[in-house]
């Protein structure tokens, strides 16, 4: 009873809540990312589906900035590696997709938004932990 009001952790278990949230996260974000890129013809053909643009950018580059953003940073988040500068554009896509899609909505449409900006503000600040590509190879 006393560890389950007991405010200590260990460092195995805090490194082991890191790897979770990096797993877990991690394969959420590159599920959205793996739809945008196998389906990006034929969501660039549909005006209705995807109408950011983000920095005037256009339509195109900035689903390929989502892209990179949510498969590509995602994977780098999965395996840890370069954990803090992968979490950045993933910090700005949800930042955008929760301010400017949906409206700074945090309860509604926008929540799973708001959870992701939440984990990979986590991220950047406390990075990956020992269990991962950055954590053994010592960085």
């Amino acid at each position: 009873m006393k560890k389950l009001i007991s405010t200590n952790y260990s460092p195995a278990m805090f490194n082991m809540a890191i790897f979770l949230l990096r797993l877990v996260f991690g394969v959420l974000i590159m599920k959205h990312g793996y739809d945008k890129l196998v389906h990006f013809s034929e969501i660039i053909a549909n005006k209705d589906s995807f109408k950011i643009n983000f920095l005037n950018l256009g339509k195109t580059t900035s689903l390929l900035l989502t892209v990179f953003a949510e498969f590509f940073c995602g994977l780098f988040i999965l395996l840890g590696l370069f954990t803090r500068l992968a979490s950045i554009p993933l910090i700005i896509c949800m930042a955008f997709a929760l301010f400017k899609v949906h409206n700074g909505d945090i309860f509604g449409d926008g929540a799973s938004a708001t959870l992701y900006l939440g984990a990979f503000l986590v991220l950047l600040m406390i990075g990956p932990g020992k269990a991962s590509v950055d954590g053994i190879s010592g960085k």
